[in-house]
């Protein structure tokens, strides 16, 4: 087979992968204003962009331009101020409609812990796109409800257990952001019910908004006892965290705990650390990656992050991921940049004889969606039951 016709197969292939998108946020409910539009292209910096400067003259802000306009039914590369008035006078339910169709995701699974005031819920997701959506449940919301209702430090223990069984009931996982809290550089072996709340009277002194890790690492480990996935951002994010410490490598140690190993940890985005990430994933059965939110953000180089997460994982221990929040741009570009990227990864093995086109298809299959099914037990149990 030639290169052309290896291209076409996997091109094809690929482009008619329905995803499971494992981590992503739901899109905004309202137009947004152009200021607020805008700056959700930029995830580091937490505040307003400057006037003077552009936040679409990036990498993603540039791709938006070349692979969001056609969606809108703009010409590719279309000037930024074109693209927003279409983009407005559509309105924010068919903004949502087109692009979260054209993602070609047939589920979605939901990080409920963020902001969701202004962004649609699992069921509204499931509402825009037509396909299911479920839900991830956040550990450090459910610890600081608990603070927030005033629970005494001797019935915390029991309370985080009962309220993340009730919680968990219908979802499809768990998810910390440690990397926000506190960073990985810290003991996060299994601390006793009785550490837990004197940790916990310590923080009813403070900031209501918990730092602390040994608390984190007792949700953690109850998210893990519970036996559903649990998600860890890792890398990349905006600056409230410490990128140096979120090094994936710092978990190795709470990776080796035998019951953790008892259930899935996916380990998200990952970038820049997604070599290191792939070492986990062979290191460790359980522990699964995926290159989500970067592949946005790199837009015209994703494809190179993208080749990357291929080299030392396991292929059954790579997902999908957009980590699309907000503009619904976002859950689309995911899904198209991951789609480019992937094909062109594949098509250079294929082509310089390193793999065989049937097992192209095969992993491509396998990273779409099917290690995302066994990574998650119930999105199986839920298909199943449709």
């Amino acid at each position: 087979m030639d290169s052309v016709s290896i291209n076409a197969v996997l091109r094809d292939t690929v482009e008619q992968l329905p995803l499971i998108d494992h981590h992503v946020h739901g899109a905004l409910r309202d137009t947004p204003s152009h200021e607020e539009w805008a700056n959700s292209f930029i995830e580091a910096d937490t505040q307003p962009f400057p006037p003077q400067l552009d936040p679409l003259d990036s990498q993603l802000g540039f791709a938006v331009r070349a692979w969001c306009a056609p969606v809108l039914e703009l010409p590719r590369h279309v000037d930024p101020q074109t693209y927003w008035q279409r983009r407005t006078t559509l309105g924010e339910q068919e903004v949502n409609r087109r692009f979260l169709a054209a993602a070609g995701v047939q589920r979605w699974v939901v990080d409920t812990g963020f902001a969701t005031d202004t962004i649609l819920s699992p069921e509204q997701m499931h509402e825009a796109s037509g396909q299911p959506a479920d839900e991830i449940v956040r550990l450090e919301v459910l610890a600081e409800e608990l603070h927030a209702a005033g629970t005494l430090p001797a019935d915390y223990p029991d309370a985080f257990r009962n309220l993340l069984s009730a919680r968990t009931r219908d979802a499809v996982g768990t998810k910390t952001i440690l990397a926000y809290r506190c960073g990985f550089d810290v003991d996060l072996s299994r601390p006793s019910d009785a550490a837990v709340s004197s940790a916990y009277r310590q923080w009813q002194q403070g900031d209501s908004r918990l730092t602390d890790p040994f608390l984190i690492a007792f949700g953690m480990h109850e998210a893990t006892r519970t036996g559903l996935p649990l998600q860890i951002h890792v890398g990349f994010g905006d600056r409230d965290l410490d990128l140096r410490a979120a090094d994936p490598l710092l978990l190795t140690d709470f990776l080796r705990d035998p019951q953790v190993q008892q259930a899935s940890v996916l380990l998200l985005h990952c970038y820049p650390y997604e070599r290191a990430a792939g070492y986990l994933a062979q290191a460790f059965s359980n522990v699964y990656l995926d290159v989500g939110l970067a592949v946005n953000y790199l837009g015209a180089r994703s494809a190179a992050v993208i080749a990357r997460s291929l080299e030392l994982a396991p292929f059954s221990k790579i997902l999908y991921s957009s980590d699309a929040y907000g503009p619904s741009e976002l859950h689309y570009l995911g899904a198209r940049l991951w789609r480019s990227g992937l094909t062109k990864a594949l098509s250079q093995f294929v082509a310089s004889d390193e793999w065989s086109v049937d097992d192209a298809v095969r992993i491509a299959h396998l990273i779409g969606s099917g290690n995302a099914r066994r990574a998650y037990p119930a999105l199986s149990l839920k298909e199943q039951s449709v």
